[in-house]
């Protein structure tokens, strides 16, 4: 098939060209390279690269032309940024989600994979948390988000396209982004430990987190794209193992010295994924042990 992948040079999105290239399916990939908190942008020469922002409509629309499945990964993907700039936000991930939705039924394409957060849990919610909860978002990150899912929604209900909605937990794994004090924890916390340089730890380091290593997340999205369940469509999912670790014990798992900062605004305390529906639904089953990875991974 050919599929189409936003944000496809970024850490979760670049793994999903990867394994769509693998299946042997041809791959047009979109990204506008505005990611500050990556090194790189990743690039696989089996694939095709348009350096085009999802906010311009009449740019990317042409892209979509035979395409049977669009994941749409393209996002300001971070909490602390957004509140700094929530008009941007706003632009990418609501504007720019229905760019995405809209060329795609404009083409025909059979299906969207859209990937959201797990941040619109908020704080009013008690782990384990699941997608019938109702939303508490402290952040712009998070109401763009979940504003996106609900454009997913309406989309498979009024238009008939088939759309699956991810709620990521902590996302870590190879290619995780290691710039600047936003980058997200295990990363930024292993590439101060090479450096020998003490681990900041947010707050109390006492807030847990549900870790899903960005394979098993991959996993989830090949599962959306050739699923026959009907039951899926429509649908939101958390994307979660359902288990939890807290930032001091992350901090003690890689070894080394650590001190803590000031705590962040907008933040939930804990995130803690009941991941029944995927796993009934698409038969989503996480392979990747948090507390392995990092033993086997903080020294390279």
């Amino acid at each position: 098939m050919k599929a189409l992948v936003t944000g496809g040079q970024g850490f979760i999105g670049s793994h999903v060209v990867d394994r769509l290239v693998s299946l042997g399916h041809e791959v047009v990939v979109i990204d506008d390279n505005s990611a500050t908190c990556n090194e790189k942008f990743y690039v696989n020469e089996e694939a095709t690269y348009h350096k085009i922002s999802i906010c311009d409509y009449e740019a990317i629309r042409p892209l979509f032309a035979g395409v049977q499945v669009a994941f749409h990964l393209a996002a300001e993907s971070r909490i602390q940024p957004a509140i700094l700039n929530p008009t941007y936000a706003t632009q990418v991930n609501v504007v720019g989600t229905c760019n995405v939705l809209q060329c795609a039924r404009d083409a025909g394409v059979d299906r969207v994979v859209y990937s959201s957060t797990s941040a619109g849990y908020g704080l009013k919610n008690e782990p384990p948390l699941r997608e019938d909860m109702p939303k508490d978002c402290l952040n712009p990150y998070s109401v763009t988000k979940c504003a996106g899912e609900e454009l997913c929604t309406m989309y498979t209900a009024l238009y008939g396209l088939k759309a699956v909605s991810f709620r990521y937990f902590n996302v870590y794994g190879e290619r995780q982004p290691l710039v600047g004090q936003y980058a997200p924890v295990v990363g930024l916390f292993m590439e101060q430990y090479r450096k020998n340089e003490p681990m900041t730890i947010v707050g109390d380091g006492r807030q847990r987190r549900d870790f899903t290593h960005v394979s098993d997340v991959v996993e989830a999205n090949m599962l959306a794209a050739f699923t026959d369940n009907e039951k899926a469509f429509g649908e939101v999912f958390n994307v979660g193992v359902g288990k939890n670790c807290s930032i001091l014990e992350l901090a003690q798992m890689i070894g080394g010295e650590y001190h803590h900062i000031d705590p962040r605004p907008g933040e939930a305390r804990h995130t803690l994924a009941d991941s029944t529906k995927i796993r009934t639904i698409l038969k989503w089953d996480p392979k990747i042990e948090f507390a392995d990875w990092v033993r086997d991974n903080k020294g390279y």
